[in-house]
């Protein structure tokens, strides 16, 4: 059967708005695809609908689409969506609202049976990750346009490769590089050169969005529209492919791909071969995120300038510490990213950031804007803050649970109203971890130089609830025959401090090169409870890279 060209056109809700226009313009599609969904989006989304029960959808998808739905009409371009979020009915509903106002003639259909909510008292948002059959079932029937819930990030591309080449839920090694093209596009240009570890290696100011050509058998090539900003090579898609990802074995409801078997490579230019991937059975459960609202936080940056850094963080500290002997939880971070004898007042300067949490949105709001405040004339010298704390906004809290599969109702609701269950996967195999695979052998020894990891390897990062992975592969084989013998998990906690108390596993992927670190913990309960600094962990890798090691000048 024909090649399918699958398109994406956001990584997140708020992308790029005129993706949607570009992706249809710029060149040939089957099927476009929108990825609107995250942890903290289903939080944002359950608080939308706590205020109105209509909302819970992603509204700047209709907007996307006012301007673009008769060119996808007219150009005969499907377009898969996870933007109903809370409510793909409401969204599909407003879809043909939208489609009867324009005048255009469009087949709209929806999936759920994702939202578990019920079952879990307490929780603002509680969803299963549902797979690609439900999409698959409403283009066989002839959708235009298929609108879902939480379903996993990949479902957007394997549903609509299950649909054109017929696949079936046993087809695992094919599902399983449908799997892997889908993770590739699900976060649009991060694939393309953004966000990429070596961006001077091609123009990333504005990076087209990507598209996969998939074949039956599985393979892919992952390229982007003629003429668009950025690049595709295996480094962009190594980055990818290593982006919120865990072990060798990466799980869906449909199948469970194996990364380790993945082969990577340049087929001409911006165009990188996906191949070889091999899939097993999914396991018997599906993942369930469960968004709750925590409580209360509020914050403040003290600015410290000058000398004496480390006395004046002590005298506010104490100065703060009566208004604080209430609240629940308080953390307190010294950033020095003071310079001694600095040329300008901003790199003198020293950051005290304080942050409360508690149940109670009057004590960590008043209470804490009145105690700092007051220190205005009463403190260290210099004394001022980056902004003054506000009244204390709400927070949440991200945690994963697992049912079985046979256990959530996934319904494919058909254009013309009919409701389609589609069936749990039959053959399922518990998950486990892969025996760890032989290392190449090591570089024979010679001269070293201290420098930046990241002279030699890449790294991206992200999160998955309170954990955090972070994906670091070398370039060239000598670099990888370094890398695998160096950065082990000792090693990295030795680099990455606040990891030292924290399980960190190691998984190495000789085929990318590449070895990926789940540090678990390191983001508390998640994205929107905003425990660290970096709350994504999305420059954990940059640091990582940043940090020096003794490494062969040969390499160098």
């Amino acid at each position: 059967m024909s090649v399918l060209r699958v398109g994406n056109a956001s990584g997140f809700y708020g992308d790029r708005f005129c993706a949607l226009r570009e992706m249809l313009t710029g060149g040939p599609l089957d099927v476009l695809t929108g990825d609107y969904l995250a942890e903290l989006t289903m939080l944002i989304l359950g608080r939308d609908r706590l205020k109105n029960p209509d909302a819970g959808y992603a509204r700047t998808f209709l907007r996307q689409l006012e301007e673009c739905l008769g060119l996808a009409h007219e150009r005969g371009v499907r377009i898969v969506t996870n933007a109903g979020g809370l409510h793909p009915a409401g969204l599909a509903d407003a879809v043909r609202a939208l489609a009867d106002r324009l005048g255009i003639p469009v087949r709209v259909a929806h999936v759920e049976g994702d939202d578990l909510t019920a079952d879990h008292p307490g929780a603002l948002a509680a969803h299963a990750y549902l797979g690609g059959f439900g999409i698959a079932a409403c283009l066989r029937a002839g959708a235009d346009v298929v609108v879902t819930g939480r379903v996993t990030d990949a479902a957007l591309v394997t549903g609509p490769a299950a649909a054109h080449f017929g696949w079936g839920p046993t087809e695992y090694d094919r599902l399983a590089g449908a799997v892997v093209a889908g993770h590739l596009l699900e976060c649009g240009a991060q694939v393309t050169g953004g966000n990429y570890a070596f961006f001077q290696d091609g123009d990333v100011r504005r990076p087209g969005f990507p598209l996969a050509e998939l074949h039956a058998d599985g393979t892919s090539v992952i390229t982007k529209h003629d003429g668009t900003g950025g690049f595709v090579d295996v480094g962009t898609v190594t980055a990818q492919l290593l982006y919120e990802t865990g072990g060798a074995r990466y799980a869906g409801p449909d199948v469970t791909a194996r990364l380790d078997t993945v082969r990577l490579t340049q087929d001409g230019p911006d165009r990188v071969r996906v191949e070889g991937v091999r899939g097993e059975a999914p396991p018997p459960t599906l993942k369930v995120g469960l968004n709750r609202l925590g409580g209360f936080r509020n914050e403040v940056a003290f600015v410290l300038t000058g000398l004496d850094v480390e006395a004046k963080a002590a005298l506010v500290r104490d100065q703060m510490e009566p208004a604080l002997g209430k609240l629940s939880d308080v953390r307190w971070d010294l950033a020095r990213t003071d310079r001694p004898d600095a040329a300008t007042e901003e790199t003198a300067s020293a950051l005290l950031r304080l942050v409360v949490r508690d149940a109670d949105q009057e004590v960590v709001g008043r209470a804490l804007s009145g105690a700092a405040i007051e220190l205005a004339l009463a403190s260290y010298p210099g004394f001022h803050v980056l902004a003054p704390p506000g009244k204390g906004a709400p927070y949440g809290v991200f945690e994963a649970a697992h049912v079985p599969q046979d256990t959530v109702d996934h319904v494919a609701v058909l254009h013309d109203g009919r409701r389609v269950p589609v069936p749990a996967a039959q053959d399922t195999a518990v998950l486990r971890a892969v025996p760890e695979p032989p290392l190449p052998e090591p570089l024979t020894p010679g001269p070293v130089r201290r420098a930046p990891l990241g002279r030699v390897a890449g790294a991206r990062s992200g999160d998955k609830g309170g954990d955090a992975n972070v994906g670091v592969w070398a370039r060239t084989d000598d670099a990888w025959r370094w890398l695998a013998h160096t950065l082990t998990a000792d090693r990295f906690r030795e680099l990455i401090p606040e990891a030292r108390d924290l399980p960190v596993t190691r998984h190495p992927l000789p085929n990318l090169r590449a070895l990926n670190f789940v540090v678990e913990g390191v983001l508390g309960e998640g994205v929107a409870a905003q425990a660290r600094f970096d709350p994504q962990a999305k420059a954990l890798g940059e640091w990582l890279r940043a940090r020096h090691l003794d490494i062969p000048e040969a390499l160098l």
